[in-house]
């Protein structure tokens, strides 16, 4: 026969700080993604360095570019890098609330009575 788990009730400080936690372990994909997407909105649509940013941080965001592109390969690239970015958007959102997730799973463990393991 097994013991049963002791089910831990977190304080809200407490999640909140495991969900910065999780996003921080993200912060260098987003840097990167951020930066690839400056690249390709300067060099391939020709926008300068701000205006580059604005689109990429917008897109990673989960908004959507602010510019018009006028180049063939600037949109192709744009496209591409906005399918991308909305990867990115939801890698990292579900990496946040992973915890939020988790707590909820256990209150709902805690409030059901059932503190047995699944066999």
């Amino acid at each position: 026969m097994t013991t049963p788990h002791p089910v831990v009730v977190l304080h809200p400080w407490d999640l909140a700080r495991r969900m910065l936690q999780h996003g921080a372990a993200l912060l260098p994909l987003a840097l990167l993604s951020l930066a690839l997407g400056m690249a390709i909105y300067h060099w391939a649509a020709g926008l300068d360095w701000p205006d580059a940013f604005l689109n990429a941080a917008m897109l990673l965001g989960g908004m959507g570019p602010v510019d018009r592109i006028d180049t063939v390969i600037g949109k192709w690239l744009a496209g591409l890098y906005a399918l991308f970015a909305g990867i990115v958007f939801l890698v990292i959102a579900g990496a946040m609330l992973a915890p939020v997730v988790h707590h909820v799973l256990h209150r709902f463990r805690l409030e059901s009575g059932d503190h047995r393991e699944s066999t």
